[in-house]
C-alpha cells in the first residue's frame, strides 16, 4: 500500500552561509531530530538505524527522553557512515527542529556549514544564533495535516522521514518495507496514513536553490554477510537466551524493563519461565530459587533495584549458586536521572553486599558486545558457580548499532539441570575442587543429602561455626576468581605499544575513546588505548602495559570522588600503586564527546 502526496510548496532559504559537499561525496552524516517525546522521533530514528542494518553503512544512535510520564523535550541523533562509526557524533550535520524550544536548544549543536531544517509553522529562526549554518524552513505540520486530510498533525515524524530519504537518496523501497512491518499490524488505516505522510515528505520539493547540494551517502562496507541493527537491551536479551538462560525473575525499572519484558515473552517459547515479582527482593530470591533447582537463571535491574538485591546476592555468594545479574546503569544516587547515562555502579557491583562477597563483574563495550558478554556471563556463572554481574548502561541499552548477525549454531548453549545420580564421595563444596550442586530430587547413593544455606558451612553444606572452616571457605570462594584471572588474556593495545598517553576505559566509553585515540594519532600525537571487559577479576598483564606509558588516563562516566579519582581509577590505583593512573570523569548524564576526551588529555599533560 502506498500513496503519493501532491507536491508541496518549495521550502524557503533563510541563510546563504555554509557549503555542503557535492553529490555522493559524504562519507558520514550526523542527523539530529529535536522535538517532544510524543512526536515519534525515536520511531523514525530507529527506522533509519534499521535501514543501515540492511544497507552498506554503519550506524550509531543516541537519544534523550524525559523521565516524566507526561513527556517533554527529546532528541534522537543518528550517525550514518560508510566506514567505522564509533560515536554518535560531537556535532550534527543536520538538525530537524520541530518546535521553537527544539531550535533554541539545539541549533548550536550544528557544525560549521551544517543545515537546520525547521518547522516553519512552529519556529521563528535566528540565523545569528549559528551564522555558520544554513536555515531551511519547511511547513512540516501544515503539510502533514494536508496530506492526511485531517486536522491533527500526527504523522509529521514520518513526513520528516520521507524528507530525509529524499535528501540523502536512501533506499526508499527498503524503508517502505520497514514501515509496512512497523505499522502493518496496527490496521490498514494506520498503515495508509503512515505511507501518506512518508510519501508527502518524499515528494516535497526542497529544490537546489534551497538545499544547494542534493547528495547521497557513500556506500562503504561489504554486504557479503547478513547484518542486523538493534539496541543493546535487545542484544543482551538474546545473548542470555543463546547462553542457556531459561528461567529468571525481575521487577520493572528504567532502563532494564525492556529486557525483562522480552524475557517474559521469549522464555516460554523455550520451555522456560520468567516471573515479574512484586518487588526487587522477591525477584532476586525467585531467581536464586531457580538456580537452587538446577537452572541457570537471571535477574536484573538498574542501580536502585540492585541496591535492594544486595542481601540476597550475598546469599548467592555464600551458597555458590550460579546467577546472572544485569545492571543497566543510569544516573544516581537515589532515583537520580532515570533516562540518562552514568557508570557509577562499579563499586556497588564489586562491594555492595555485606561480608566478603567475591563475584565476577563484566561490562560490554558496544551493542554487539552486549550479546557476547551475556553469553560469557552465562558460561562463567556455570563454570564458577557464583553470581556474575553485567554492567551495561542507558546509552548501550537504548542506542542502535548495526553488526554482523551472530552464528547461532556456534553460540547456542543448552544446559538442563544435572540430575544424574551422585555417589558416596559427592560433596557440593569440596575444599580441593569445584562447586558441584545437586538439584533437589537428585538420587544420592550414600543416602546423605547436601544442604544449601546462607550460614557458613562444611563441604556438605551443613552449617559450621568452625573458625578454621570459615577461613578455608572464604579462601575457596575467593580463589575461584583468582583462577579466572589467570585465564583472562591481557587486553589488546590500540595504537603503539608504548608512548606518552594510554587511555583506559570500560563499558560504553569504548567508541568515544577509540575515536579520540584515532584523531590524536592522525595529528601525530602519541596516544593509545585499552578497554576492559573484565572488571572483577582484572585481567593479568595490565601493570606491564601501564609501565610503558608516561600517562595512564581512565575515562569513565562517574564522579571524581573525594580524592579526585573515578571508580575504576581508584580500583586500578589500589591494585597497582601507580600514581600516574588518573581520571577523566564526567557526570552530566550524557555520553563522552570526543573533544572532552582530547581536552582531558591536554589538561592532565599540563597538570
Amino acid at each position: 500500500m502506498s500513496a503519493t502526496a501532491s507536491p508541496a510548496p518549495k521550502a524557503t532559504d533563510d541563510s546563504t552561509s555554509g557549503e555542503l559537499p557535492p553529490a555522493g561525496d559524504l562519507q558520514n552524516a550526523v542527523i539530529r531530530f529535536a522535538g517532544n517525546s510524543q512526536d515519534g522521533i525515536q520511531t523514525i530514528g530507529g527506522l533509519l538505524a534499521k535501514l543501515a542494518g540492511r544497507s552498506a553503512r554503519e550506524v550509531m544512535t543516541y537519544m534523550t527522553i524525559p523521565s516524566t510520564i507526561s513527556g517533554g523535550p527529546s532528541i534522537f541523533q543518528v550517525h550514518l557512515g560508510s566506514g567505522e562509526v564509533l560515536s554518535p557524533g560531537d556535532e550534527s550535520d543536520f538538525l530537524i527542529a520541530f518546535y521553537q524550544h527544539s531550535y533554541d536548544n539545539h541549533v548550536s549543536s550544528l557544525r560549521e556549514g551544517g543545515v537546520c531544517i525547521y518547522d516553519s509553522d512552529n519556529v521563528t529562526p535566528d540565523p545569528e544564533a549559528n551564522p555558520g549554518c544554513q536555515h531551511v524552513g519547511v511547513a512540516i505540520t501544515s503539510t502533514t495535516v494536508e496530506a492526511l486530510g485531517g486536522s491533527r498533525d500526527r504523522g509529521k515524524n514520518l513526513f520528516v522521514l520521507g524528507l530525509i530519504t529524499q535528501l540523502f537518496k536512501l533506499d526508499r523501497e527498503k524503508l517502505v518495507s520497514l514501515l509496512e512491518r512497523q505499522f502493518g499490524g496496527k490496521g490498514e488505516e494506520v498503515l495508509r496514513n503512515a505511507m501518506l505522510a512518508f510519501d508527502a515528505g518524499f515528494a516535497y520539493q526542497l529544490g537546489r536553490d534551497v538545499i544547494r547540494q542534493s547528495y547521497a551517502l557513500r556506500e562503504g562496507i561489504s554486504l557479503d554477510t547478513d547484518r542486523i541493527a538493534t539496541d543493546g537491551n535487545t542484544a543482551m536479551l538474546y545473548g542470555l537466551i543463546v547462553g542457556g538462560i531459561r528461567h529468571g525473575a525481575g521487577y520493572p525499572i528504567t532502563p532494564w524493563s525492556p529486557i525483562m519484558e522480552g524475557l517474559r515473552a521469549e522464555l516460554p517459547k523455550y520451555g522456560g519461565l520468567f516471573v515479574q515479582a512484586e518487588d526487587e527482593l522477591a525477584a532476586v530470591a525467585m531467581a536464586l530459587g531457580f538456580s537452587y533447582a538446577g537452572h541457570l537463571s537471571v535477574t536484573g535491574s538498574s542501580g536502585p533495584g540492585l541496591s535492594l538485591k544486595m542481601e540476597a546476592l550475598s546469599y548467592g555468594t555464600m551458597a555458590e549458586l550460579p546467577l546472572v545479574v544485569i545492571n543497566v546503569q543510569r544516573g544516581g544516587p537515589s532515583t537520580g536521572l532515570p533516562t540518562s547515562v552514568e557508570q557509577s555502579d562499579l563499586f556497588q557491583a564489586l562491594y555492595g553486599s555485606h561480608g566478603d562477597s567475591p563475584r565476577i563483574v563484566l561490562a560490554p563495550k558496544n551493542v554487539e558486545d552486549c550479546f557476547y558478554t551475556a553469553i560469557e556471563a552465562c558460561e562463567l556463572a556455570r563454570k564458577y558457580s557464583c553470581p556474575v554481574i553485567v554492567l551495561t548502561d542507558q546509552a548501550l541499552a537504548t542506542r542502535v548499532e548495526a553488526f554482523r548477525e551472530p552464528n547461532l549454531d556456534e553460540c547456542l548453549i543448552e544446559s538442563p539441570p544435572a540430575l544424574e545420580t551422585r555417589g558416596e564421595e559427592f560433596k557440593p563444596y569440596p575444599l580441593d575442587g569445584e562447586t558441584r550442586h545437586a538439584p533437589p530430587g537428585t538420587r544420592m547413593t550414600g543416602g546423605k543429602y547436601p544442604v544449601v544455606t546462607g550460614l557458613e558451612h562444611d563441604e556438605w553444606g551443613h552449617p559450621s561455626g568452625s573458625p578454621e572452616m570459615h577461613q578455608r571457605m572464604n579462601a575457596r570462594r575467593r580463589d575461584k576468581l583468582k583462577r579466572l584471572a589467570d585465564e583472562i588474556p591481557a587486553p589488546n593495545v590500540f595504537g603503539e605499544e608504548s608512548g606518552d598517553v594510554l587511555l583506559v576505559g570500560w563499558g560504553s566509553t569504548w567508541g568515544p575513546i577509540r575515536e579520540a585515540t584515532k584523531r590524536a594519532q592522525a595529528s601525530g600525537d602519541s596516544v593509545s588505548c585499552v578497554h576492559l571487559r573484565h572488571l572483577n577479576p582484572l585481567p593479568g598483564g595490565l601493570e606491564d602495559i601501564f609501565a610503558r606509558f608516561s600517562h595512564v588516563l581512565v575515562v569513565e562516566m562517574n564522579d571524581e570522588g573525594l580524592y579526585g579519582f573515578g571508580q575504576l581509577t581508584s580500583l586500578l590505583r589500589a591494585r597497582y600503586c601507580d600514581p600516574k593512573i588518573r581520571s577523566i570523569c564526567k557526570t552530566d548524564g550524557l555520553t563522552f564527546k570526543i573533544r572532552e576526551i582530547l581536552d582531558g588529555i591536554e589538561l592532565h599533560r599540563h597538570a
